[in-house]
């Protein structure tokens, strides 16, 4: 049942009507005396998931006891970023997901249909993972907040996602982005019905019907003068609320270009990005619009480490962004990265299969560091001085010695392909 639907691709809501469709919505459950509320970390602090979560406060106050940010595999919120993205709401509220320990199985999605959901290319069964909170709370209500937007693993992010994986566990995230990597990421990326997409669903339709979750899913762009709003907003409780916001996100969150691209120039906000774990983004948004001996450029200030996890870092600088044979191989031969798919299916997600040339631009990290995973090195500093971001607008740019750079100032916004790659 969707209890919202409002999508455009060229008018944003205001937060007067933002409020307004939350309050409208929440007040069509009726009456709840507890609630859970999961909206994203601050990952995805442009998913202005961080106003929704401040109304769903508001409008329920003391009967929404607990908060639980989808971490996923991601570092823990600190206080100061739960203030900037959640501003007015107690953080005595919030809790912290840990994907290894604090997990309930609800069921196990057979072998038989992930292998052929896979087309063949995995054979294991798939644990429904989610945070223990979920089914011990007594919730009456758990509301998933989130943006709908491309993304490498499931295709397009978010709906059973938010549950799944992030409040999911070490096994079920391993092997769900495992499955997506071997499946193979630029036939999933900006497509809603994806191998991990059903085998999440099947998860949700067969052993979470007694979870009583309301998805709130967010379409977001940047307007006229780049400022982020939201475009769509989907409420419901089943497959047609997320699929009204997938259609609207591939509309305004997917730049289809006539040609390849030479040369593609990423900024990462250190405020967001620290770890290639998550500016990886740079590499898995763009890849099917870099031409065949291209470069990317990401310039990463904030860049300090490879992981968010300690083990995953440690796996990262062991084996590198190597092509996908190379990976499967060391899965193969290493119990470390058999039982740790995700880093795995990372490794492969973060290569450009020698296709294009890789070049980052770390605050932190050093040049050894970076070449050790197999990216090229350039000081951040002398990129920063010598391609003048503030002067770059997004898209294309020609420099003042007469090269075209295509300039992207978040990759978490959207997803870029040239036609024939996409179509293909």
């Amino acid at each position: 049942m969707i209890y919202f639907n409002h999508g455009s691709q060229v008018s944003f809501l205001s937060e007067q009507e933002l409020q307004e469709a939350v309050f409208s919505s929440l007040a069509k459950l009726g009456l709840k005396s507890k609630v859970l509320a999961i909206p994203p970390d601050f990952t995805r602090f442009h998913s202005q998931a961080g106003s929704i979560t401040k109304y769903v406060y508001q409008y329920y106050k003391e009967a929404l006891t607990d908060i639980l940010p989808a971490l996923g595999t991601h570092a823990a919120m600190t206080d100061e970023q739960i203030s900037k993205m959640y501003c007015g709401i107690p953080q005595s509220l919030f809790r912290i997901h840990n994907w290894r320990q604090d997990l309930y199985t609800l069921g196990e999605v057979p072998a038989e249909y992930v292998h052929e959901v896979s087309e063949g290319k995995v054979n294991y069964s798939w644990p429904a993972q989610v945070n223990k909170l979920l089914v011990e709370g007594n919730f009456d209500l758990i509301l998933s907040i989130g943006q709908v937007v491309p993304h490498e693993v499931v295709g397009m992010a978010n709906y059973t996602k938010n549950i799944f994986v992030g409040t999911g566990g070490q096994e079920g995230i391993n092997k769900s982005h495992f499955l997506g990597a071997v499946f193979g990421m630029e036939r999933m990326m900006g497509r809603a019905n994806t191998p991990v997409r059903k085998v999440l669903n099947y998860a949700a339709d067969h052993f979470a019907k007694d979870l009583p979750i309301i998805y709130v899913l967010t379409v977001v762009d940047r307007n006229g003068n780049g400022k982020l709003g939201i475009k769509g907003l989907y409420i419901g409780d089943d497959y047609e609320c997320f699929k009204l916001a997938a259609d609207l996100s591939l509309k305004v969150n997917f730049e289809l270009l006539d040609k390849p691209l030479k040369k593609v120039l990423v900024y990462l906000d250190p405020a967001e990005f620290k770890s290639t774990w998550l500016g990886n983004k740079s590499i898995y948004r763009t890849r099917m619009a870099i031409d065949d001996g291209g470069e990317l450029i990401v310039i990463a200030p904030g860049l300090k480490e490879f992981g968010e996890d300690r083990e995953i870092d440690r796996l990262i600088r062991k084996y590198g962004y190597v092509t996908t044979p190379e990976v499967l191989k060391h899965v193969e031969q290493n119990n470390e990265l058999k039982n740790n798919l995700s880093a795995a299916a990372h490794l492969i997600h973060g290569s450009s299969e020698n296709r294009f040339k890789i070049t980052y631009c770390p605050g932190y990290l050093t040049k050894q560091e970076i070449e050790s995973v197999h990216f090229n090195y350039e000081d951040v500093n002398k990129a920063m001085q010598k391609y003048q971001l503030g002067k770059l607008r997004d898209g294309f740019n020609v420099l003042p010695n007469g090269e075209e750079v295509f300039y992207i100032s978040n990759p978490a916004l959207g997803l870029w392909a040239y036609k024939e790659r996409f179509n293909n």
